[in-house]
């Protein structure tokens, strides 16, 4: 039977891989258009996100929509996910192990959305899903291609609602990743 975002849904929710499996109030799977071109992917939900089920909906999923809003691009249009599934305790950053025990989903919930452009929300996102030693400060912005995807990471929103001076860097990633989707896109 050829595998659905709703069965591997139903898959995470009974997984117990980690001990986050046990602590988390609600899984978070991931949201958006599942035939999404563009697809964020994050390191672990926070608190908010625990609490809804639902990636990217505390401050810094507000901040990450005014940056879609500021290059027209439609939260509704995009994938958004997450390495982890499960919310780590106190927001502290995944642990390897557990990124091995979900970063599978993840690969999974990529093969079946197949978007053109991944970009990943900050350093730990950027060091599973790029390569190892990805120096998000240097290194935002600059494109990958790696397979069948284009790939690139941006400050993660939290990040810059600790240091609003990198808002201006953000706005310009944002605005290549447009350029890149249109550029993959042309309109007839």
């Amino acid at each position: 039977m050829e595998q659905s975002l709703d069965t591997l849904k139903i898959q995470c929710e009974s997984c117990q891989k980690c001990s986050l499996g046990a602590t988390r109030t609600n899984l978070v799977f991931g949201t958006g258009n599942a035939n999404a071109k563009l697809m964020f992917v994050g390191e672990a939900p926070g608190e908010q996100e625990d609490l809804s089920g639902i990636p990217f909906v505390g401050r810094a999923g507000q901040l990450l929509d005014k940056f879609l809003y500021a290059v027209d691009i439609e939260r509704k249009d995009v994938y958004i996910a997450n390495i982890l599934k499960c919310r780590p305790p106190k927001n502290r950053d995944p642990l390897p192990e557990e990124e091995d025990a979900c970063i599978g989903y993840l690969r999974e919930q990529v093969r079946l959305i197949r978007p053109q452009v991944i970009v990943c929300l900050g350093r730990i996102s950027a060091m599973r899903m790029i390569k190892p030693d990805y120096k998000i400060t240097k290194e935002h912005g600059q494109w990958v291609q790696k397979g069948n995807f284009w790939m690139t990471a941006v400050y993660h929103p939290a990040a810059l609602l600790r240091d609003p001076r990198k808002k201006e860097e953000m706005l310009e990633d944002m605005k290549r990743i447009a350029e890149k989707l249109s550029e993959l896109n042309p309109k007839e």
